[in-house]
């Protein structure tokens, strides 16, 4: 059985954690439909709810505690303020697709595309709680780095099995959300006092929580 733990030391060791690598968790996928709702009530229902990504074979999956909104054209923090480009096409395509950009010349980051076709909005995944044996998600380059995502995944549909973002019926209590500016976007002016960075209380944050 999965949850049992083999005694320490037999030869039967890890194989129960092979097994849950090759098992999706259980759940209901998102469907397009919740995609296409507003940006902030996406972002802030997204908390709680399981990621998922099949690579090679194996199955890798962490909790969503960290999420920030991009509510373009308007929002100057948003990468669709300057428009249609090659590298937002993505944003200004259907909900419920993976919108994928390279930054600094060393990371991915993940976003999850929200509102009808034209409006290009979009929820970034900033962090984790990671699965078993899934690799440090405390920051959205880490995220994509555990998960095995990159630009090939640029447009995909979230969808199983290869990714995709699953409700298994966690609801956190509302005392442990919690909203801040979102991070690194100094840049915008007034768009970046918005508190459209969305958190769990969780030590895999990106960024601790500052507590008075």
């Amino acid at each position: 059985m999965l949850l049992c733990s083999p005694t320490p030391g037999s030869r039967s060791a890890g194989w129960g954690l092979l097994i849950l690598h090759l098992v999706s968790p259980s759940g209901r996928p998102l469907d397009q439909g919740f995609f296409v709702r507003d940006t902030l009530t996406v972002a802030y229902d997204l908390l709680g709810k399981l990621l998922v990504r099949r690579v090679d074979g194996e199955v890798r999956w962490g909790r969503l505690v960290e999420v920030e909104a991009y509510c373009g054209p308007e929002d100057r923090a948003a990468h669709s303020w300057r428009g249609l480009t090659q590298r937002t096409r993505t944003m200004f395509g259907p909900p419920g697709r993976a919108y994928v950009y390279f930054i600094y010349g060393i990371h991915h980051c993940l976003n999850f595309v929200t509102r009808p076709e034209g409006q290009p909005q979009a929820v970034l995944v900033r962090a984790l709680e990671p699965g078993p044996s899934v690799g440090p998600c405390s920051g959205p380059g880490l995220v994509c780095r555990s998960l095995g995502i990159d630009r090939s995944l640029d447009g995909a549909p979230l969808q199983p099995p290869i990714l995709y973002v699953l409700d298994d019926g966690f609801r956190p209590a509302a005392a442990a959300v919690f909203q801040t500016k979102r991070i690194g976007v100094d840049y915008a002016g007034d768009w970046s006092e918005r508190p459209w960075r969305f958190c769990l209380d969780s030590p895999h944050l990106s960024r601790p929580r500052r507590r008075a």
